[in-house]
């Protein structure tokens, strides 16, 4: 062989060394998708209720303090805090002595008027008096007997009674103080009368009614709800606030106080056979909500949600949805419409049934 001809075979040779080595197969795979695992669950149907949720300051419509009428030294007290008392039931006796030296004195002065004017009234018939003279005792009379009234009346200001049932919630006065007209001596409030006033968006006015159902928790009071009623609806909206007052009472007030805050949930809805679609499977998209809905061959489906209903778990949807459905409630981020999705009980992606042991050992 010619000495020129050596480089050339020697490229030639080393072509074929580069050419022909052995590399790895391409993938038929690439462009293969690969499912997103994620997690469903199956739509049922249930109860749902649709609340409005919102707090008040218990207080009792029938609360009254009660005030001393005259004055004088208490000599009897009758009642203490916490004492449940009855309508004109005694609280407290002040000294009445003055009250009864009036009374009498009222009394003599008119028991000797009438004498006076039945004397009068018969020399009256008989012409002996003139009328003016008649007109005058008999307006003396009258008089005297506003007199009496009024001191009687001083008399009665020295027994202090309750005004209405309830229970003594606040005593301010002593055995023996010197009581003044017009002190504040008790305070009683009728627990039974206990109401939350509420204040609802005007947008739910169509909502309300008379006897609708609340449930209320008091933040004193863990773990205990108490059925409340809807008692009135005012007839006017706030123009302020846009809202509506609601004051809602009790069957029960059990251990509810005045001035406890409270918690309120307004039921303005109830089904007992909804489209239960669960909270977790919504996606908010700007003012719209979403739901993946699984469909065939692992695919899902992006739905509109405009829901009927709505609780603290679940969702009632207008349409799209019905029972068995199931709806994607993790792994929806980044989800799109028509992409293919792995659900747990799925093998993972690639997995073989290849043998182990020591059959795989021999292979």
């Amino acid at each position: 062989m010619p000495w020129a001809c050596v480089p050339f075979v020697l490229a030639s040779i080393a072509f074929c060394f580069v050419g022909c080595k052995p590399g790895k197969p391409e993938s038929k795979d690439k462009d293969a998708v690969v499912p997103i695992p994620v997690e469903v669950l199956a739509i049922q149907r249930g109860p749902i209720e649709t609340t409005l949720r919102t707090f008040a300051t218990l207080e009792a419509e029938q609360e009254v303090k009660v005030f001393a009428r005259t004055a004088n030294r208490v000599t009897e007290l009758l009642v203490e805090e916490g004492t449940t008392v009855e309508p004109e039931v005694v609280l407290v006796r002040l000294d009445d002595a003055n009250q009864q030296v009036m009374v009498a004195k009222a009394e003599n002065s008119l028991a000797k008027s009438r004498r006076e004017f039945e004397r009068l009234e018969a020399l009256h018939r008989q012409n002996l008096i003139s009328d003016q003279v008649f007109t005058d005792a008999n307006f003396e009379l009258r008089q005297l007997e506003l007199a009496l009234s009024e001191a009687q009346r001083e008399l009665d200001h020295t027994v202090i009674r309750a005004p209405l049932r309830g229970v003594i919630s606040r005593r301010l006065v002593k055995l023996g103080d010197l009581v003044a007209n017009g002190q504040h001596l008790f305070d009683i409030v009728d627990f039974e009368s206990i109401v939350a006033r509420i204040y609802v968006p005007e947008k739910n006015l169509s909502s309300l009614a008379t006897n609708q159902p609340a449930r209320v928790t008091a933040t004193a009071l863990v773990g205990r709800e108490f059925p409340g009623r809807v008692r009135r609806i005012a007839p006017v909206v706030d123009a302020k606030s846009g809202t509506v007052k609601v004051t809602l009472g009790f069957d029960e007030i059990g251990p509810l106080r005045p001035g406890m805050y409270v918690d309120v949930e307004l039921i303005l809805n109830q089904k007992t056979d909804a489209v239960l679609l669960s909270k977790r499977a919504l996606i908010l998209d700007g003012d719209q909500t979403y739901a993946f809905r699984l469909g065939e061959n692992r695919k899902v489906q992006r739905l509109l949600i405009e829901p009927l209903a709505s609780d603290r778990l679940h969702v009632e949807p207008a349409s799209g949805f019905q029972e068995g459905d199931r709806v994607v409630v993790a792994g929806q981020t980044g989800l799109k419409d028509g992409a293919l999705v792995r659900l747990p009980e799925d093998p993972e992606p690639g997995a073989t049934n290849a043998p182990s042991g020591p059959q795989a050992a021999k292979l």
